[in-house]
């Protein structure tokens, strides 16, 4: 009896082994950190950590929604689109047709909401894969952005449309760190502590057991869908802030630094398994490294391959732990 509960108890390796699974990224991050403390030039000056801090934020807001969408077993590759979409759209609203610039920021964000929320619904009425049906956004929505603005940026936004996207907290700490902040640990408490939260990783582990379970998986999904379009938006609102103005030009390649991050932090592809947490940490780990590599002069090209092979080795960790 005493040999079989010994057995099945974990092993010191097997704790271990664990435990630098869950840290790994962390360690990975501090080392990152120290490695361009040494070798980057003004890597530790304040100034260029508060903008890298900037630079990741509005990476960081539109994350933890695809950290949803990636945890359910989808995939949205539009989300560069939309946040392009969404800049344009309030230019053209706010400064081109004279809408007060509250009302025109949310009907910016609901319309948002709801385009994502339709390509959902056609994710689970006619079980198409996200990723053609958000590929087919990818297109349409960044064509779209440019047809209403003939690709030139629509400016000025009022002046004190600007503090939500350049200001400062206490004349230290960027508006948009802090926006981020908050999206992390709101999305944080609904990943760990709501219903939907938990129906998330239920239809992402296995999509049957959680119908049968009763949750509602058109919803899941749909909602889902939806808050993502909703964070694309309000990212694309707070960048049209930054750069005070509208812009179809605006986040050319986010998307993939978006899943980037998410999928280095540990959110498996095979879906059901991730944290916000974890998607926090690879937001960081990217903006680091990207930095550093400017700070470095290293070739924009070189940089490109470094970013893919670090994702390569992030989705090939992701599936060795799913198979073990």
């Amino acid at each position: 009896m005493t040999s079989a509960v010994q057995s099945s108890s974990p092993t010191l390796r097997d704790r271990t082994s664990d435990l630098l699974a869950r840290s790994g990224l962390l360690i990975a991050l501090l080392l990152l950190f120290l490695a361009l403390a040494l070798f980057a030039p003004n890597f530790l000056t304040s100034r260029n950590l508060l903008n890298v801090l900037r630079a990741v934020a509005f990476n960081g807001i539109i994350a933890c929604g695809m950290t949803f969408m990636i945890i359910a077993g989808d995939i949205d590759v539009s989300v560069g689109s939309a946040v392009a979409w969404a800049s344009a759209l309030l230019g053209v609203l706010a400064i081109q047709h004279g809408w007060p610039l509250g009302l025109a920021v949310i009907f910016v964000l609901v319309q948002g909401a709801l385009i994502h929320a339709g390509a959902g619904y056609i994710r689970v009425r006619w079980a198409v894969p996200a990723f053609v049906v958000t590929l087919a956004l990818f297109m349409a929505l960044r064509g779209a952005a440019r047809l209403i603005t003939n690709a030139f940026p629509i400016t000025p936004f009022p002046d004190s449309f600007n503090f939500w996207g350049g200001g400062y907290i206490f004349g230290i700490i960027p508006v948009p760190v802090v926006i981020m902040l908050a999206v992390f640990v709101l999305f944080h408490f609904i990943s760990v502590r709501t219903v939907y939260g938990r129906s998330v990783y239920a239809v992402g582990g296995n999509e049957e057991s959680a119908r049968l379970s009763g949750i509602s998986v058109w919803r899941t999904r749909i909602t889902t869908f939806a808050l993502l379009g909703f964070l694309s938006a309000f990212s694309g609102i707070i960048l049209s802030s930054r750069i005070m103005s509208g812009s179809s030009n605006i986040a050319v390649g986010l998307e993939f630094d978006v899943i980037a991050a998410v999928i280095i932090g540990g959110t498996s592809l095979a879906g059901g398994e991730g944290t916000i947490f974890g998607t926090f940490l690879g937001v960081l780990f990217i903006g680091l490294l990207s930095n550093g590599m400017v700070l470095m002069g290293i070739n924009p090209f070189a940089q490109e391959v470094i970013r893919g092979l670090i994702i390569l080795v992030a989705v090939l960790i992701s599936v060795a732990r799913t198979r073990k």
